[in-house]
């Protein structure tokens, strides 16, 4: 199969190539293109050079800065970023809470948030995961209880990503907890990170990273005006959310790029007296995830192509387990061909270890959680048995 582009799909996959190799500064995307951590200021200039150019937001309604694109022009624009190592727009903002103000948000809410959450003036982070409800998520047991013009919330979230960086959090909470079904009884309030009560602890990770927390609220007051759509409708709200989430969760892009650098590396490697990429088994695992991501690659075109209305496609499940599978699988190919030089991931900058392979298993390590995050993929293959195989 081919995948043929009209002239004007070519001319659009052309300006999106040339903004994002010129646009974007060279400091930020080496940056990516290398795997360092990225800073808060990296991630906000980036997003609001796009926001500027009116690329951050293609998605949204138009009134609020989307572009009306057709999917492909979406998927192309999120494929040219990746490939040109661009830091995409916060997906905490852009893809998450933007859509759900946008959709079911007051208008009041919609013209308070929607600009700078577009800009990264605001940086959100997610409030749904606790201790006991991850991708159980209905069991939450984080509170928000009536008071005058106040909601009181009181609880704990946790895997809090980049929570640090925060000004907001989105967050469930359960307002009615008799509710019949647990899905019923929780709704979506906003509230700032700073206000009284709410308390950031770090949670460091298996590859010594900081990128998740854990979050206490204490008697948390939240002005009513924050809760978003109706009271006790947050689980329809959630349920688009994490829709649109799974979308974008396996670039095809990013980890095409990842494995073509794999290669290089294998290329600049001897063993028993030739390069490491011609060893037949080698040279067999590279071809087969090729193959992989291009299956990936032609699965994620036809599901662009087949949506409608905004609705995520149901084989969007598919696109987050299958990708996040090759994501961790390449990823685990750049540790072997790093060898042993992989275990230098605590050496410092003067090091003679490559910094190649000093991030391999930082990085490996840290892809564990594609398969959990956005919904599991166990959870994902239950999508996949009733919505698309009907059993």
């Amino acid at each position: 199969m081919r995948l043929h582009l009209s002239p004007e799909d070519h001319a659009f996959r052309d300006e999106m190539r040339t903004f994002f190799t010129t646009a974007v500064p060279q400091s930020i995307r080496d940056a990516v293109a290398a795997r360092r951590e990225l800073t808060r200021e990296q991630f906000v200039e980036t997003q609001q050079v796009l926001n500027a150019a009116g690329l951050a937001v293609p998605h949204w309604p138009v009134e609020w800065g989307g572009r009306a694109w057709t999917p492909l022009q979406r998927h192309i624009w999120h494929e040219e970023m990746m490939a040109a190592c661009v830091p995409p727009p916060l997906a905490f903002n852009t893809t998450m809470v933007g859509p759900v103000i946008a959709t079911f948000g007051s208008q009041e809410q919609k013209e308070r948030f929607l600009p700078p959450t577009a800009n990264l003036d605001i940086w959100w982070c997610q409030g749904f995961s606790e201790p006991d409800a991850g991708s159980d998520l209905a069991s939450l047991r984080t509170t928000a209880v009536r008071d005058g013009d106040d909601w009181v919330v009181n609880g704990q979230k946790t895997w809090t990503t980049l929570g640090q960086h925060a000004d907001w959090i989105f967050c469930l909470v359960r307002t009615d907890p008799a509710a019949p079904k647990r899905q019923r009884g929780i709704s979506f309030l906003l509230f700032p990170m700073d206000s009284p009560g709410v308390t950031l602890r770090p949670i460091e990770l298996i590859d010594g990273g900081h990128e998740v927390n854990e979050v206490f609220f204490e008697d948390v007051r939240v002005p009513a005006g924050n809760l978003v759509g109706e009271e006790n409708r947050g689980w329809d709200y959630a349920k688009f959310l994490l829709g649109n989430e799974r979308v974008g969760v396996a670039p095809v892009a990013s980890t095409k790029r990842l494995l073509a650098q794999a290669k290089e590396h294998a290329r600049g490697l001897e063993v028993g007296g030739r390069p490491l990429a011609e060893d037949p088994l080698m040279a067999a695992r590279i071809a087969e995830l090729e193959n992989e991501l291009l299956a990936l690659e032609l699965t994620a075109i036809r599901v662009v192509a087949n949506s409608a209305d905004g609705r995520p496609h149901p084989a969007s499940s598919v696109l987050k387990l299958r990708g996040t599978e090759l994501q961790q699988a390449v990823t685990e190919l750049v540790v072997d061909i790093a060898g042993p030089a992989a275990v230098a991931s605590s050496a410092e900058g003067d090091s003679t270890v490559p910094e190649w392979a000093r991030l391999a298993t930082p990085a490996y390590l840290n892809f564990r959680k594609a398969s959990i995050y956005g919904g599991s993929n166990e959870v994902q293959r239950q999508i996949i048995a009733g919505s698309i195989l009907g059993l």
